[in-house]
């Protein structure tokens, strides 16, 4: 079994490092060519199961390439809830919160690492039952803690993965462990990006 994972398209918070949680933001237009343009390398893939966050960027993301018409919707999928952190940077949070760190602090008002983690494994699990291939369409935050559980790493370690917008990301196993196959994965003639600050910003 492969799990292949993207991050939605660039929205106007991802370009300006706003943590973007349950704010249902659109892409922008060059999130929205963004994700056109993964469309191929994501159908050669050919999954069985595609599933995507109830929010409008990992949705529109998922349409875009192609997979709309066999998306299913997982809560679970949808991105870190950053409470009174909302659209803010990491920079604004700091001044207030000196040394904050997410991954152990969590959100005020919102989650913590390990209620994302536990939504994370609930995907995973149902994904191994069930066994197929799956695509996913979701967010940064809640991908990286997606790949540090699959790698049966503590769910912090989700701190030293970056997952750029519209990539492809994939898991699986090598000789009976579970590997990291590809990281940020995107197709081999890139649309021109004129805000390359978005690629790792938060959500």
């Amino acid at each position: 079994m492969h799990v292949f994972l993207v991050r939605h398209g660039a929205t106007e918070w991802s370009v300006s490092g706003r943590h973007t949680g349950r704010t249902d933001l659109p892409l922008t237009p060059q999130g929205e060519a963004e994700a056109r343009h993964l469309a191929p390398l994501l159908h050669s893939l050919a999954p069985r199961i595609v599933l995507s966050s109830p929010l409008s960027r990992a949705r529109r993301t998922a349409e875009l390439a192609g997979f709309g018409e066999c998306l299913r919707l997982d809560p679970d999928l949808a991105e870190w809830d950053y409470g009174l952190y909302e659209g803010r940077t990491t920079l604004e949070i700091c001044r207030d919160s000196p040394g904050w760190d997410l991954f152990r602090d969590g959100a005020p008002r919102g989650e913590s690492l390990e209620d994302v983690a536990r939504r994370v494994r609930r995907v995973l699990g149902r994904l191994e039952e069930n066994g197929e291939d799956a695509l996913l369409f979701a967010h940064g935050h809640l991908l990286r803690v997606l790949v540090a559980n699959w790698l049966r790493l503590p769910s912090d370690s989700a701190r030293h993965f970056a997952i750029e917008t519209c990539s492809l990301t994939i898991l699986g196993n090598e000789h009976s462990w579970p590997a990291l196959l590809a990281l940020n994965r995107k197709p081999v003639d890139e649309i021109p990006d004129n805000n390359s600050r978005s690629q790792r910003s938060p959500a």
